[in-house]
């Protein structure tokens, strides 16, 4: 599908076009301010542009920025990107942590969950301290500094795709889950057609709606103006997690549950299950591609650097996300143990499944609106960087901003062909461990090789070392994953129920 996207949107031009202008200028860059007001003509567009460069002796190295969603909006605040980031940091594949425990144990799979929480928050620290160059430059995408780090080629090749998958595939998920959410909404409040008409949306319809509902909320200009929608989804995250794993301890555990792995066949079948478990704890972490992004949002200045406010940010946030996915999985493996369903949901899944008829009808009905909720506001951020990728295309050929009409055709067109994937592949989840393998990179890998190829630090010293090694290791994990996943549907079996959700 990350093909598939990359040859929708064309070539990523917008990409190697700053690339040239960074390498060409960064020695005498300075910082300026992105202003939110846009010039209105083709002309103006060009004056801008030259009096930008001419005022500023090179200034951000690129006044088009002024006009694409991300980084039209210069005045956010440690406040709005604490949102942004627990909005897009909390995610449904949270709720599958009690499957991974189940294969590793209580033990092993508190460790591996621990390590993987800290080795992601490190590489979050690189890439908020990688923000801004020493000359002034801002790498407000995480395109710009993978292709200024490794090369125009080497940048693309290693980082375009997954970018655009985690983006694109993110927002394709997000309809899936948003939409089987509300179908179980709508099931739950009719008990089965006791009541009303369980049937009278089907599932692609409920697809439907969700995608209209997230390409009205999407209508919002850029990432800054959307701080509000990412405070509604972060309460919504919070609180959805809260009550699932108060749910499932107040509901208690039954008697027949296991707390023992599953039993395997063979060793390679073992292997692979750890494998996967690993899979499902590295990836229940997410948002990396962001990141840059919404440190975007924030003021710079020489006396200011943006890396303080936006790592006041980071540990607020995933303070809180902390307290919401370990809680998830310890809660969840205590109550439902090797029981919890793999599928995509997992928790929700589980009680959905174990506690319908002992639990009011309106608990569950509230936990599946905070779902669709999250879901919506969650869809605002990753799709901000399409509808940024596709404005850059076409504002690097006209050299003039999106009008108004254009910004929402470009949006809904985004939304109808997510809408297209969601009901063509409903079996997405499915290839998540597969393709999630190929984009771990982007979060534990790459970061620590832009940190040595950007700050040069002493060759053999401790933050070179301890670079190269997790670099190394994330390079490792992502081939042993894929490998893994590979194996289990080679093993298994796909599931392909092509227009069929």
């Amino acid at each position: 599908m990350a093909a598939a996207m990359e040859e929708g949107f064309g070539e990523a031009n917008w990409s190697t076009d700053r690339v040239h202008s960074l390498s060409r200028r960064s020695e005498s860059a300075q910082v300026i301010p992105i202003t939110t007001s846009n010039p209105t003509s083709e002309e103006d567009g060009a004056d801008y542009i030259a009096s930008s460069a001419a005022d500023w002796g090179g200034g951000e190295l690129n006044p088009q920025d002024a006009w694409l969603p991300l980084t039209e909006s210069r005045n956010g605040n440690t406040i709005s990107a604490t949102f942004h980031l627990l909005c897009s940091g909390i995610g449904i594949q949270a709720l599958l942590l009690p499957v991974a425990l189940a294969t590793l144990g209580w033990a092993w799979g508190i460790i591996c969950l621990s390590l993987a929480f800290s080795w992601q928050l490190y590489t979050i620290w690189l890439l908020v301290h990688l923000h801004e160059s020493d000359s002034g430059t801002r790498y407000s995408r995480y395109l710009d500094l993978a292709m200024t780090t490794f090369g125009q080629k080497l940048g693309k090749f290693s980082s375009l795709v997954p970018v655009m998958y985690l983006s694109a595939g993110t927002c394709v998920q997000l309809i899936i889950i948003g939409g089987g959410t509300l179908k179980l909404f709508i099931t739950t409040v009719c008990k089965d057609g006791a009541t009303c008409d369980a049937k009278s949306l089907t599932t692609v319809e409920c697809f439907l709606v969700f995608m209209i509902m997230a390409v009205v909320v999407a209508q919002f200009p850029n990432l800054n103006s959307l701080a509000w929608v990412s405070l509604i989804g972060s309460i919504t995250a919070i609180a959805y997690c809260t009550m699932i794993w108060a749910l499932s301890i107040g509901k208690g555990r039954s008697s027949d549950i296991s707390y023992d792995p599953p039993e395997m066949e063979s060793n390679m079948d073992r292997f692979g299950g750890i494998l996967n478990s690993l899979g499902i704890i590295v990836l229940a972490f997410r948002g990396h591609n962001v990141v840059l992004e919404i440190q975007g949002t924030l003021p710079l200045s020489p006396k200011h650097p943006t890396h303080k406010p936006m790592w006041r940010g980071v540990a607020i946030s995933y303070l809180l996300i902390a307290m919401c996915l370990f809680p998830l999985a310890i809660a969840g493996f205590w109550a439902y143990g090797n029981k919890v369903p793999s599928s995509n949901g997992g928790l929700l899944i589980a009680i959905s499944k174990f506690h319908r008829h002992d639990t009011p009808r309106i608990v569950l009905g509230l936990m599946f609106i905070l779902v669709i909720i999250n879901c919506l506001s969650t869809f605002q951020i990753y799709g901000m960087v399409i509808f940024d990728k596709l404005e850059s295309n076409y504002t690097s050929k006209k050299k003039k901003p999106c009008a108004r009409w254009l910004r929402m055709a470009f949006r809904v067109f985004f939304g109808g062909m997510t809408f297209f994937v969601a009901v063509a592949v409903p079996f997405l989840g499915s290839l998540a461990p597969l393709i999630g393998g190929l984009t771990l990179p982007l979060a534990y890998a790459y970061p620590c090789f832009m940190w040595i190829a950007i700050k040069k630090p002493k060759p053999k010293g401790v933050m070179w070392c301890a670079n190269m090694g997790l670099g190394c290791l994330g390079l490792v994990l992502s081939a042993l994953l894929v490998v893994a996943a590979a194996w289990n549907l080679a093993s298994e079996g796909l599931h392909a129920n092509f227009f069929k959700p």
